[in-house]
């Protein structure tokens, strides 16, 4: 079932960006505006339980440009392996959140087997509580309606030069600073189409006052 769902969704979304590229200040100023004003909201579905493809968490993590030592979150972590493998290839530290304890539990057991328990960690909870303020990266591959309103989320919390990659969804209105456009065969059984895209933005030097 989660499957089909997530196969039909995908149908009805239209790829790519919409309109010109907005003033990144007024983007900010909206964010901020957004986050400071609006009630903290539940999770509710951000999206099935889809593994990403081992080629696809590849291209991901050399796209986040993670450095030895520095904190990953992954919002969404299923089965835990991006943050499992920035921690045993490039030697970062961090943990994935995701509602489904399930996943969680079984996260926790792959960290074990290939050995970085003591460094990454996955949470139960709702994404939009989660705490970003010591992320370098931020990944996610969430349904558009949830990546979106991450924006004033991520905006806040994380600090200036932190990277966020996104697959799939742009995080409209905000302007990537890079996107990667592959074709990759396992992803028919996932999207009914081999197009991958991968978004990277950097957060900017918060303006004067904020």
């Amino acid at each position: 079932m989660r499957f089909l769902y997530r196969y039909l969704y995908k149908f009805s979304v239209i790829a790519g960006f919409a309109g010109g590229r907005a003033v990144l200040v007024s983007v900010l100023a909206l964010a901020m505006h957004l986050s400071a004003g609006a009630p903290a909201r539940a999770q509710g579905s951000a999206g099935p339980y889809v593994p990403t493809p081992t080629v696809i968490v590849d291209e991901l993590l050399k796209l986040a440009d993670i450095k030895r030592g520095e904190f990953v979150i992954d919002l969404g972590s299923g089965d835990g392996r991006i943050v499992i493998t920035a921690a045993k290839r490039y030697g970062a530290t961090g943990y994935g959140v995701d509602i489904e304890e399930s996943l969680v539990d079984l996260a926790r057991q792959n960290a074990r087997k290939e050995g970085v328990a003591e460094r990454v960690n996955f949470i139960a909870g709702d994404l939009f509580n989660s705490d970003l303020s010591k992320a370098d990266v931020v990944t996610v591959y969430l349904l558009p309606s949830t990546v979106i309103r991450l924006v004033p989320k991520l905006l806040k919390e994380l600090r200036p030069g932190a990277r966020v990659v996104s697959h799939d969804y742009p995080l409209d209105p905000w302007v990537p600073e890079k996107v990667l456009n592959f074709n990759f065969e396992e992803k028919v059984m996932i999207s009914g189409t081999t197009r991958t895209v991968l978004y990277r933005y950097i957060v900017p030097p918060r303006a004067a006052g904020r």
